[in-house]
């Protein structure tokens, strides 16, 4: 089987729990001979060498990644990939395992997506998009609520309105077009029909026309238990996602996974990374919902702890062009992972606050920091509205719950809040 004929020089890129996770994975593995960091958090920075420079300074990560004679860079978040890191990278020989600025479209534009769906026939929501408010507003008056109102580019996973009203699609749309609550973001709009179904999360790694399906997931978006409340960029996940038997993983596989990687291909696309896609198990079979072209967060905390197969040697083989030669394999435990967010998130919420972590970890529990730094007496305090994600490996998920669940007990800051329901349509359904 080929491997790197050499240990690897790794940059991780990025700041949140997702690339702490990365990080610490790699770190782990034979093929690793360091894994550094940009620009990593407080929490990172007692594990690992941090760079302070930022994940959208695509000059001062490829200076930094010639510096360090890095033999391979991990993109974590979606902004440099559309800013062209790879593609900087690329152009000085240095292996990226992400996509390319074309390929990382799939994820800026919603519309380039959506049209990318519909000429390859690949199953998703009906749609029309806009450029014009007073457009955008005349159909949705001619339509029948609930809809989904989309702007078009990154605008950090708060683009979406599921409209329950035509008077909430009509506010959205003003607020994307016209008070441009997302910039440039909003110039186009993209309004869908609303789906109606259970989510899941599949994560394919593609290089070329090979591709690897990861495990299952499913994340829990809303603030609130219950599935309540404004959307975050995710409040916990578990996998493995049972809501996807393998009869359906296969029938996604079939009819979404390989014609969607097929459909890359043929546009031209050099796809070297993940391709996350986000699936509405809808009453008429699964259907697209949208492509992301980086690991989910939370998802990435419970999808690679489960890996058997070597994180390392799958992200260079993606890079490098020979996934086909690596097998997926799996770990049979559950992983669950909850994030702990600060009071007020996804608004205000306060930062500076410290925090107190248990002096030692459970066998098979992580605590990955996302929203924190070190104050100027090197102590460490919350620094974002997702602080951290607690992640437990159990048998069951039940007991990988109640890990998870009773190393959060543990952990103290002022403003501390968490969903107390993570994995209960599992363990109820």
């Amino acid at each position: 089987m080929k491997q790197p004929d050499k240990p690897l020089r790794l940059l991780v890129v990025g700041s949140g729990g997702r690339e702490h996770a990365l990080a610490a994975l790699c770190q782990r593995s034979p093929y690793a001979a360091s894994v550094i960091v940009a620009p990593g958090n407080g929490g990172m920075a007692h594990g690992f060498r941090c760079f302070p420079v930022g994940a959208d300074d695509v000059a001062g990560l490829v200076d930094l990644a010639e510096r360090e004679a890095i033999d391979l860079v991990v993109v974590g978040p979606e902004v440099p990939l559309n800013l062209g890191l790879t593609d900087a990278l690329a152009e000085k020989g240095i292996a990226v395992f992400g996509p390319r600025a074309d390929g990382a479209r799939l994820e800026g534009s919603k519309i380039f997506t959506k049209e990318l769906l519909q000429k390859h026939g690949i199953p998703t929501a009906r749609a029309r998009w806009f450029a014009d408010a007073g457009e955008a507003l005349a159909y949705v008056r001619g339509e029948t609520a609930p809809m989904v109102v989309k702007a078009d580019g990154l605008a950090a996973g708060k683009g979406v309105t599921v409209a329950a009203t035509v008077e909430e699609a009509e506010s959205a749309v003003r607020a994307i077009m016209e008070e441009k609550v997302f910039g440039e973001s909003g110039a186009r709009i993209l309004i869908e029909e609303c789906m109606t179904g259970e989510e899941a999360s599949i994560h394919v790694l593609v290089s070329g026309r090979d591709y690897a399906i990861l495990p299952t997931s499913q994340d829990h978006k809303r603030i609130g238990e219950g599935d309540t409340g404004p959307n975050t960029g995710g409040m916990g996940a578990y996998s493995p996602a049972e809501l996807v038997t393998d009869e359906l993983l296969r029938e996604v596989e079939e009819i979404i996974v390989r014609p969607s990687v097929e459909a890359v291909a043929a546009e031209g696309m050099d796809f070297r990374g993940v391709l996350y896609i986000g699936i509405m198990v809808t009453p008429d079979g699964p259907k697209v919902m949208e492509y992301n072209v980086r690991f989910g967060d939370p998802e990435t905390q419970v999808i690679l702890p489960r890996l058997q197969t070597d994180l390392v040697h799958l992200l260079h083989a993606c890079a490098h062009g020979y996934l086909n030669e690596v097998p997926v394999k799996v770990k049979p435990e559950h992983a669950l992972c909850v994030v702990i967010a600060a009071k007020g998130y996804p608004g205000d919420y306060p930062k500076g606050e410290p925090i107190s972590l248990p002096e030692e970890m459970p066998g098979e529990s992580f605590v990955y920091h996302a929203g924190t730094a070190l104050d100027p007496d090197g102590d460490l305090v919350s620094n974002g509205g997702r602080v951290l994600g607690v992640t437990s490996l159990a048998p069951t998920l039940r007991q990988a719950a109640e890990a998870a669940y009773g190393l959060c007990a543990k952990i103290a800051f002022a403003s501390k809040v968490y969903r107390r329901d993570i994995g209960a349509k599992q363990l109820t359904r």
